[in-house]
């Protein structure tokens, strides 16, 4: 539903194929998004953005003006008669994020449109088309009522545990005419499975997204036109426990917060033929069972599925429902009912195995090769009542032994009984485990690696950067983040998936949502993330540490809550979207304001801080061996530093969003807070900020609160620290490490950050990588830390790097005059110890490409712009004079204006296309 149909693809790839042998090199609008999707099915944005890409062979491709229509079916849509829409001739060069203007959406319609564009004189051919429906926009639009079990059964377990049985419904119905067109709109809370005449309903796992269900709870739809037959059919759904039966509920209640039972509400609605309806919906007269396969399902503790208690053609007409029991009804959740943009989860990856040890009789251990997250898929032969145990961890101990301490008291554990038929293949439906590990015990016979594999879960995004270099270690960490950013994925960015924690820690992902950006198509990920920070505001405007506030942690930080803002930033740097900071804003200006009023002496030193710099590494391996990292040192430095830079960034969204009567209110306080911080923290005759940790430097002259006539002093200091005090090496933590790659860079010291990317010995990610890293530690000194707080698949200590990859080694970054890479920086650093780098990342405008080689002093460089946009080049050269673009001078190159020099730079203004530049450096 979400792709355009093969047939499709193949006409368009005709077009172009057919305009390019003509020589006509015409511009083709494609690739057409309405908020940020293909085709959508059941959205809830009643004033949807559309968005398109343009191809050409030429090169300085500029669109000039669009014409969008916008019909209420695909034949007034083919007239041009835009019956809901017709934009007109619209002289811009915008291409994403066009809000619709045209006639109110109401539930359940159709849209069909397309778009045309100009260059000039130059019109192109109308796209393909292109469709979106509405979902349920009100309350009223449902008609049925919630149903499920508001109890537990005798087989389940509501200790410590909570390992509760799925709930599984259903539901018999006539279709008798021809049908035309049939759609379900399901809630299925925590978790769901859907099936129509025994077939599974599209490739989602562990669907729908979470959300505080007391806030807001998510519906999916589905067009099952196709899975419906004349006479008999039946509907059929698995309920699991997800997030909305909490885990550790009655361990910690004044922590965790519940919200019941799982639950559900479905509406299938059948449009026939002949223009007749019919609704089928959830009462009292579906059928019910919690006495199926699925025992327990807990997503720290596993999965326990009994195949003996199968119930084979449950989801089929005819089937005997008379030991199940009628359907109750039950309490709705109290939070909005919404259509879900954001991407479910689904399978993305499948791993083979690389080793099987049988460590003790009828013990194995199964290595996957990689830290993944997800489970395993198992073929299994044997008696009935045969009983596997699959248990998980990312490390082994000495002994080749799973060692599972940092799981803290998550099982994670799955067990299947076999019901003894021939072959039998089995995987969970409604848990994921963090692991590299397996440990089997009680596989009937001797299990071979071809009898399982590894089913790597996160949510459906495409990977739209690639990066490579002439390093293989900076490759390794790359692609060990890559690892790491995918597995915390989980309808929200979660902090590890191995451990008995799981949550959406805010602090973690303040600058790493941004570098995570150039690796995943993230925008909807963290939009979403956004509406559960602002559900998650208390009235008197505190944000909590974790959202979803799963866990009730409202300890009035600036540097967690404030990811807030940061996430804000990185929606309109990276994607274009100021949607997402104009609905936001008014939450983001109660947040600071709360934070001044409570927190702020009358000084202007912000005094709250909770966490500090959160886990900076001991100063040697052995000084942390052993030893718990949960300790907080508070910062009033951190935190008055962070107000600065918020109220940057909220001048920044004032004038975005309209409010442009808050900004000399923002920068009057901005004002105070830096003098304020000055005098309280900055010790002139040292050059040196706070206590002198390179963090507190480094905020500092990042975020310019530095006195100018000191900026070079600091500098200094900061890289004194590095390279004297530290031998080489970082210092930092959470905090500083999100400054530490871009601030050395940006000063004239890419060759000492290069250094810090590179470095093996402890600590850096190198080290990571030589201990046996396949993601990226929680810890710098993950291999000798406590256990308690140990995960070996965090993504918080990535900071700045991976941008630091993009922007500084590769040079593709967005310009801060025309975001979403409408203006593209393009400036490498060709430090000295690197041959080549090779990357590419897809905008929202197209795919920008920058490859790098240095051969003694030539500096060739091929980079692609996409059409409609425009980049500043900074060529590493002499002079102009030893430059060429595809074996010409540059006077003789279309397409590039040659600006300055500057420095050890050519600058040049380029427009779209590809180019092969050759240089000769210094």
């Amino acid at each position: 539903m979400r792709l355009r149909s093969t047939f499709t693809r193949l006409i368009f790839s005709g077009i172009f194929l057919f305009t390019v042998l003509l020589g006509q090199a015409q511009i083709v609008p494609h690739g057409l998004t309405c908020e940020k999707q293909t085709e959508p099915v059941g959205i809830d944005v009643t004033q949807p953005r559309f968005s398109w890409l343009l191809q050409s062979q030429q090169r300085g491709v500029v669109q000039s003006a669009y014409r969008i229509v916008v019909a209420s079916s695909p034949e007034k849509l083919a007239a041009n008669e835009g019956d809901w829409w017709d934009s007109g001739k619209v002289l811009s060069g915008q291409s994403a994020n066009i809000v619709y203007d045209g006639k109110h959406l109401k539930s359940r319609e159709n849209a069909y449109w397309k778009v045309k564009v100009w260059q000039g004189d130059q019109e192109s051919e109308w796209s393909e088309p292109a469709r979106f429906s509405m979902g349920l926009l009100y309350y009223k639009d449902w008609s049925g009522r919630w149903i499920g079990f508001d109890r537990a059964f005798e087989w389940d377990r509501e200790d410590k545990f909570a390992r509760l049985s799925a709930r599984y419904f259903r539901k018999e119905f006539q279709v008798s005419k021809e049908v035309q067109s049939a759609n379900v709109y399901l809630f299925g809370l925590g978790l769901y499975e859907l099936y129509f005449n025994g077939q599974k309903i599209g490739d989602q796992v562990l669907a729908p997204t979470p959300t505080d269900y007391t806030k807001n709870v998510k519906y999916n739809v589905f067009d099952v036109t196709d899975y419906l037959k004349p006479g008999d059919n039946a509907v059929g759904t698995i309920l699991g426990n997800g997030r909305y039966y909490a885990m550790r509920q009655n361990e910690k209640p004044y922590k965790i917060k519940t919200f019941g039972y799982p639950k559900m509400l479905l509406q299938l609605e059948i449009t026939y033929t002949d223009g007749t309806k019919d609704i089928l919906k959830t009462d009292n007269s579906w059928k019910g069972t919690a006495d199926g396969p699925i025992r327990t399902n807990n997503e720290y503790d596993g999965e326990e599925y009994d195949a003996r208690k199968e119930m084979p053609g449950w989801n089929m007409p005819g089937f005997d429902d008379s030991a199940w029991i009628q359907a109750e009804y039950v309490q709705e959740p109290r939070g909005e009912f919404e259509a879900q943009l954001n991407p479910n989860m689904k399978v993305m990856h499948t791993l083979k195995p690389v080793s099987l040890k049988e460590i003790r009789p009828g013990v194995f251990v199964l290595d996957l090769g990689q830290n993944m997250v997800g489970w395993l898929r198992m073929k299994v032969r044997g008696a009935e009542g045969d009983q596997v145990t699959l248990r998980f961890a990312e490390i082994l101990d000495e002994q080749g032994e799973l060692a599972r301490a940092n799981l803290r008291d998550a099982q994670a554990t799955d067990v299947y009984t076999l019901k003894g038929e021939g072959e039998e293949v089995w995987e969970p439906s409604f848990v994921y485990h963090g692991f590299q590990y397996v440990e089997i015990t009680g596989y009937p016979g001797k299990p071979s690696l071809e009898d399982f594999e590894g089913r790597v879960v996160y949510d459906d995004m495409a990977t739209i950067g690639t990066f490579e270099t002439s390093n293989a270690l900076i490759n390794q960490i790359y692609k060990n983040a890559w690892w790491g950013i995918n597995g915390n994925y989980k309808g929200m960015p979660v902090d590890c998936p191995q451990r008995n924690e799981r949550q959406p820690w805010l602090g973690d992902r303040s600058t790493g949502a941004y570098g995570e950006s150039f690796v995943f198509d993230n925008a909807l990920h963290y939009a979403k993330w956004l509406d559960d920070i602002r559900n998650a505001q208390r009235a008197d405007g505190s944000i909590p540490d974790v959202a979803p506030a799963f866990w009730r942690y409202y300890s009035n930080n600036m540097t967690w809550a404030g990811t807030y803002l940061m996430v804000a930033d990185m929606l309109h740097r990276q994607f274009g979207d100021v949607a997402s900071v104009a609905k936001h804003y008014p939450n983001m200006k109660r947040w600071l304001k709360f934070m001044e009023d409570r927190y702020m002496t009358d000084d202007f030193i912000m005094t709250k801080d909770s966490y500090g710099d959160w886990c900076v590494p001991p100063a040697t391996i052995e000084e942390g061996r052993g030893k718990n990292a949960n300790v907080k040192y508070p910062s009033q430095l951190i935190s008055t530093a962070y107000h600065y830079y918020y109220l940057q960034l909220m001048q920044k969204f004032a004038t975005l969003t309209g409010n442009e009567s808050d900004i000399p209110v923002f920068a009057e306080m901005a004002g105070q807070v830096k003098a304020a911080f000055n005098r309280e923290f900055y010790d002139a005759e040292k050059a040196s900020y706070g206590t002198h940790v390179l963090t507190d430097n480094l905020l500092a002259y990042a975020f310019g609160l530095v006195p100018e006539a000191d900026k070079d002093r600091l500098f200094k200091t900061i890289t004194d620290i590095i390279e004297v005090d530290n031998k080489g090496h970082l210092s930092t933590g959470l905090i500083g490490t999100q400054w530490l790659m871009r601030t050395l860079t940006e000063n004239g010291r890419a060759d000492l950050a290069y250094r810090l990317a590179t470095n093996k010995t402890y600590p850096s990610w190198g080290y990571m990588v030589e201990n046996g890293a396949t993601t990226i530690w929680e810890l710098w000194n993950g291999n000798t830390a406590a256990p308690n707080m140990n995960s070996y698949n965090h993504v918080m200590m990535l900071g700045d790097l991976i941008i630091w990859f993009y922007e500084n080694l590769a040079g593709i970054k967005s310009s801060e005059e025309a975001p979403g890479f409408k203006k593209i920086i393009m400036k490498p650093e060709p430090v000295s110890g690197l041959d080549f780098v090779k990357a590419s990342y897809e905008t929202i405008h197209g795919p920008i490409k920058s490859h790098w080689q240095k051969k003694g002093k030539t500096f060739n460089w091929t980079i692609a712009v996409p059409a409609n946009t425009t980049a500043t080049v900074y060529l590493p050269a002499s002079a102009e004079k030893d430059i060429k673009e595809s074996g010409k001078a540059l006077a003789a190159a279309p397409g590039l204006r040659f600006v300055k020099m500057e420095g050890d730079r050519a600058v040049l203004e380029v427009g779209s296309g590809e180019y092969h530049f050759s240089s000769k450096l210094f």
